[in-house]
């Protein structure tokens, strides 16, 4: 009885891991489910690397650049109602570009009050790098996300 159970046991195993296993996979073909603290640990770690920040100049920077990932979100998710706007309606049209106007002006400032604070914390140099590793994580996660489309 025993060995019945072992044997059992296996086959349900072997059987169940390799459909496990091809889900895992099918997930990440097709990009799966997006995982927000997946997604900043990556950019950090990206980050890191090319700027090639130490851990002590990590611990001071990553706060100042959550912080000003969270405002900026708040601006875009605010640009996003706007992109409803019923264009057959030029009064609302017109409120519209305004609206989205002043907010990439908001955006605008809001990157360069966190700009001055980075150079608070990091020298300028180390600022430029870590600005263009940001800028070339997000273009490799767009290009992934481009080829992973069915």
């Amino acid at each position: 009885m025993k060995k019945f159970v072992s044997i059992i046991c296996l086959v349900v195993f072997t059987m169940v891991m390799p459909m496990t296993m091809w889900g895992q996979v099918q997930g990440r073909k097709l990009g799966g489910k997006f995982n927000p603290q997946q997604f900043e640990k990556e950019l950090h770690q990206f980050i890191v690397t090319e700027a090639g920040l130490t851990p002590g100049e990590a611990a001071a920077f990553f706060p100042l650049f959550d912080e000003m990932q969270r405002k900026q979100r708040m601006l875009f998710d605010k640009m996003r109602i706007y992109m409803h706007t019923d264009t057959r309606d030029n009064r609302a049209s017109m409120k519209a570009i305004q609206a989205m106007d002043n907010n990439d002006i908001e955006i605008k400032k809001l990157q360069k009050e966190y700009h001055l604070k980075f150079c608070k914390v990091l020298p300028p140099g180390k600022v430029l790098q870590v600005l263009k590793a940001d800028e070339k994580f997000h273009r490799k996660v767009f290009k992934r996300m481009v080829r992973q489309r069915p």
